[in-house]
């Protein structure tokens, strides 16, 4: 992607894969770690099928930004939205099984097209949204060890 930015962020999880993965595709999961001003709405049924489409909503009065994402890519171990809507690109999820659980990346690649929305996000929301993506994962680890611990 051109001009793009890439903020990328990796966890190691004392969790099976398929918890992991669980933790990142399951709608109410995906609520627990989400961060509390976003919200998850499937367009449809809710589903990791290719073309499934949800809206990301930025919990803002009145304005509500909004991002429609689509799986583009669902295969073992990688899990890829692509969005549109004031920033457009791609959200990778990788998941990888390691000695002691599992590797989880995720790479957030964008593009912001309307300079007044690029201007606000560099002055407000660049710092906070790599900070969120770090709180995150630790919600992710955090949601994923306790249920490992509880297959024990």
């Amino acid at each position: 992607m051109p001009n793009s930015e890439v903020f990328t962020q990796s966890i190691e999880i004392q969790a099976d894969l398929e918890v992991v993965e669980n933790c990142i595709t399951d709608i109410t999961l995906i609520h627990q770690w989400l961060n509390p001003v976003l919200c998850c709405e499937p367009l449809d049924k809710w589903s990791m099928d290719l073309g499934n489409q949800a809206n990301f909503i930025i919990k803002i009065p009145i304005i509500m930004p909004t991002l429609l994402s689509t799986v583009v890519v669902r295969e073992a171990g990688l899990l890829v939205w692509e969005f549109s809507g004031f920033f457009t690109g791609r959200d990778h999820w990788e998941y990888q099984t390691i000695i002691n659980g599992t590797l989880l990346l995720n790479r957030f690649e964008f593009q912001i097209p309307n300079p007044f929305v690029f201007w606000g996000f560099n002055a407000f929301a660049r710092g906070l949204t790599r900070t969120d993506m770090q709180v995150q994962l630790q919600r992710i680890k955090i949601i994923a060890e306790a249920i490992q611990s509880d297959y024990k």
